[in-house]
């Protein structure tokens, strides 16, 4: 019987012995690796905290003690000590999450994977135990280095130094990277810590000196470790940084080291106050393929060949990120004024390419969206043009600043929001289904949401055209359409897909969704039933063309694959009706709910968001046969109503 087999929770810790420990998290690396290889999902972040996890489970007392982790997808090693060791659906619809899941387990404290606000729960979380009386109980917040570049961190550090009569320990994860390595200030002061070697060769020293001493000198050893202004300190001056702020520091140490890690936090359990304790860890330790991996080091992988770390599948398909990279080139070498700027995801939105060829005019700024935007508003009053990258759903974090800061001032910079819509295995904090309903309420905002990759490269060039207003340029993850051509473009710039002598139903297709609506159309026609279908190409604001469409038609049918509350949809009907037309409009997309993690296919499916179904739903509205609805009153809708019938009894 293996070691991990024999664990079905935390406490089973308790009785193995630090050899037997260091066997089991061999046993956890093998595990990982065979495991995330079938199914993809976040490897290298969870390599790296295979000995910093289990120590504190050993430590701590989970879930009595909550751990919270900060972004969460190097939870996997914590999800195997909980007693979760069926890996065979991560990430897919019945299986385990990505991320911390409260459905899963009660050691399971914290969903949300957005970075930087660890922090902030576990001061409140720790607050609460003391004022409920439980001070025998403690808080553990994991967080990486990279979470520290996030402005949030630093305003509950502030407030969690506000009120020492709790126990908080704040475990700093620090490998050096985010998801790539991580840059600014605070990363180059803890790479000084980290490689310094004044640090390790006194670390080597003293280590050795003071074990050599047998217990009492380990408790020597604890205790000049230990004090805000300890012995190393004193020579790498580090508990400097969180001195000021009247945290205890403990570290660093090495994260990889079981026996050390576990002395260092019962001596942090025991202060009785906020401590800090600074583990240096290497992020893919142990796996060979994810160390020589210089872009990310396996931060996230698809399925891969265990043994090599080589992608497996089918010819690599061209996606949305690299046609953007593509075009952001082109208009760099186009514009001088064209910057690009992330939130520390240069690979992952595509600026590498332009980082690559234009080194001085990229900007990342860390974990910290709302700094990012409000600065790209500084850029653009300086006269240059700001592209913004970042995943759909982080940038809800940043709303404000587009509010005020870019919109108010009516700034020109471009959002370029990738894996927007259904991501799919990532779950509900992924997911990028918020951005048309949240963004469209920012005054003088244009959006435009490309159906194809042709679509996406003149959208963006046009967005570029805009030096008055925010522009948004959207694309879902995963590989580019099809391209779909139009039979026509009309003056404002809305493409028509496909014309019907009938103009029965107007499809509006909203970016990708642009194929589907082609797809009804065809079903409709099979039917009887006229469709014309149109992609906007930009969503908002409403061009005339569609309102005059709309009026020549009996019923309009929106399908975005964004929340369908507040969303294109709903901003069409209402243009409609101040522009006193009142062709009845159905808003088809995605329910206001968290959605958990499964495939595109299955959510969309969920959501109602395919050919046959809302083919059929159309038809049922129509003849009135499965679905009751108000038929037209007026003369001429029963005219209508009765061509139709006769036109689908002849088919």
């Amino acid at each position: 019987m293996s070691l991990l087999s024999s664990i079905s929770g935390p406490r089973d810790l308790d009785r193995l012995s630090i050899s037997e420990l260091d066997a089991l998290a061999a046993e956890v690396r093998a595990f990982l690796v065979e495991n995330v290889a079938r199914s993809g999902g976040h490897l290298g972040p969870n390599l790296g905290v295979v000995e910093l996890t289990i120590a504190i489970h050993r430590v701590f007392r989970s879930p009595e003690d909550p751990i919270i982790f900060d972004t969460g997808h190097q939870s996997y090693v914590h999800k195997l000590l909980t007693g979760r060791q069926d890996f065979s659906q991560l990430r897919s619809r019945g299986g385990l999450a990505g991320y911390p899941q409260r459905s899963e387990s009660p050691h399971d404290v914290v969903e949300s994977s957005h970075a930087s606000s660890s922090l902030s729960w576990a001061d409140g979380v720790s607050r609460a135990l003391t004022r409920t009386g439980h001070v025998d109980r403690h808080v553990v917040a994991v967080v990486g280095d990279g979470a520290l570049t996030g402005g949030m961190t630093w305003e509950a550090l502030n407030n969690i130094s506000d009120d020492n009569d709790r126990n908080l320990v704040i475990v700093v994860n620090d490998n050096g990277r985010s998801y790539a390595p991580t840059i600014g200030g605070m990363a180059r002061y803890l790479n000084r810590v980290r490689t310094g070697e004044a640090y390790r060769s006194l670390h080597r020293g003293s280590d050795t000196l003071f074990r050599r001493l047998g217990p009492a000198g380990r408790a020597v050893y604890r205790g000049v470790r230990g004090g805000t202004h300890g012995f190393l300190s004193r020579f790498v001056n580090n508990a400097a940084l969180y001195s000021n702020l009247d945290i205890k520091y403990l570290g660093p140490v090495d994260g990889h080291d079981l026996a050390s890690m576990i002395e260092t936090l019962e001596l942090a359990k025991s202060y009785g106050a906020p401590v800090i304790v600074h583990a240096i860890t290497e992020k893919g330790r142990g796996y060979a393929p994810a160390l020589s991996d210089e872009a990310d080091q396996f931060h996230a992988v698809g399925k891969i060949d265990p043994v090599t770390g080589v992608a497996l599948g089918g010819a690599a398909q061209v996606a949305w990120t690299d046609v953007f990279a593509e075009e952001l080139v082109t208009a760099g070498e186009e514009r001088e004024d064209v910057i690009a700027m992330t939130a520390a995801m240069l690979r992952p939105t595509g600026l590498l390419p332009f980082a690559q060829r234009f080194p001085d005019r990229v900007y990342d700024v860390g974990i910290a969206e709302q700094h990012a935007v409000a600065s790209a508003a500084g850029l653009a009053y300086g006269g240059l043009h700001p592209v913004v990258a970042i995943y759909a759903t982080f940038m809800n974090r940043a709303f404000d600043q587009v509010v005020m800061d870019v919109a108010l001032h009516r700034a020109g910079v471009t959002f370029v929001l990738d894996r927007a819509g259904v991501t799919g295995p990532d779950g509900p904090s992924h997911h990028g289904v918020w951005d048309l309903a949240m963004l469209q309420l920012v005054p003088n905002i244009r959006i435009a949401a490309p159906r194809d990759a042709a679509r996406l490269r003149e959208e963006f060039h046009e967005a570029l055209a805009v030096g008055d207003a925010p522009t948004v340029v959207r694309f879902p993850k995963g590989a580019v359409s099809d391209d779909l051509p139009a039979v026509e473009r009309l003056s404002d710039g809305v493409d028509v897909l496909v014309r019907s002598d009938a103009e029965d139903v107007l499809l509006v297709g909203i970016g990708p969704m642009a194929h589907l609506a082609v797809d009804v159309a065809g079903r409709l026609r099979a039917q009887g039933i006229g469709a014309t279908v149109v992609d906007p190409r930009w969503v908002v604001p409403v061009q005339p063309s569609l309102v005059d469409l709309a009026a020549r038609h009996r019923l309009v049918i929106t399908i975005e694959d964004g929340i369908r509350v507040g969303g294109v949809g709903t901003r069409i009907r209402q243009v409609l009706r101040e522009a006193g037309v009142d062709t009845a409009v159905d808003e088809l997309g995605l329910p206001d709910e968290f959605i958990d993690h499964a495939s595109r296919e299955q959510i969309l499916a969920d959501a109602g968001l395919t050919p046959a179904k809302i083919a059929q739903d159309v038809v049922a509205q129509v003849l009135g046969t499965r679905i009751p609805v108000a038929r037209p009153s007026t003369e001429t809708g029963a005219i209508w109503l009765a061509d139709v019938e006769a036109r689908h009894q002849d088919s």
